[in-house]
């Protein structure tokens, strides 16, 4: 899976790794994946390799690929990996980051997964994670919520090719998690708004009906769901968990 050192990527890798699952973590710091490989390993799962390797850079997610497939195969691909944050026209605009890393990287990570996929007739997941940024628009942040629309399009497509090979595609659109991205966005929100952070982390939860954000945890629970026997059948979807901030 990619992203996994930290937040939602880390708390999906720990579940899976509870479920048993030989894992393969892949992100850009080597550090925070190495911690969430040692936990992982306690937890139960028999094998975690780790790789270095940036989503935006198509041959290197082969080679991980590649490499983890050599170990056993694969069964199961989480594309979490991504970047937040608002962009503004101009010089310094992060649309081209913003959609290299959220929408081409999860792309880059799906079809390198079906290049190296455990053959069939068992079913295979991939499974990407958008956001609810795709369901509804925010100023400031065309970038992100395009990248994350983008994802939802890119899920039912892949789906409709897959699934006579019995590869289900599937997406979870989180809203608020407990996260460093999450505590990066409120800190955006408060320094745009002149608040202070435990203000403007006030008001982004009173919007939520639940009246609090999900933890990592619960997404990954989620996903569990999606790549396990109960989920047989569910393809091309994009599954809300925001705590009531859209409801579809």
């Amino acid at each position: 899976m990619t992203g996994a050192g930290s937040g939602i990527g880390r708390g999906i890798a720990l579940r899976l790794a509870e479920e048993g699952a030989r894992l393969s973590l892949m992100g850009r710091r080597v550090e925070t994946l190495a911690e969430t490989q040692a936990e992982a390993r306690r937890r139960g799962s028999p094998a975690v390799q780790v790789f270095a390797c940036d989503v935006r850079e198509p041959a290197r997610i082969d080679a991980a690929f590649a490499a983890t497939q050599a170990e056993g195969p694969i069964h199961i691909l989480v594309a979490n990996a991504g970047i937040g944050g608002p962009n503004v026209p101009g010089p310094g605009d992060r649309w081209d980051d913003l959609i290299a890393t959220n929408l081409s990287g999860v792309y880059f990570c799906m079809r390198a997964a079906q290049r190296h996929l455990a053959p069939g007739p068992d079913v295979r997941h991939l499974v990407a994670v958008s956001s609810v940024l795709s369901r509804f628009g925010v100023p400031g942040y065309t970038g992100y919520c395009a990248a994350k629309t983008g994802v939802l399009g890119l899920v039912r497509a892949l789906a409709l090719e897959l699934a006579p090979g019995n590869v289900q595609v599937n997406a979870i659109c989180p809203g608020w998690v407990e996260s460093d991205m999450s505590r990066a966005g409120i800190a955006s929100i408060a320094k745009s708004t002149g608040q202070e952070y435990a203000s403007a982390l006030r008001m982004a939860v009173q919007q939520v009906p639940l009246g609090r954000m999900n933890t990592p945890e619960e997404i990954a629970g989620a996903v569990a769901w999606l790549v396990s026997e109960d989920a047989r059948g569910v393809i091309g979807q994009g599954i809300d968990m925001n705590g009531g901030s859209w409801m579809g």
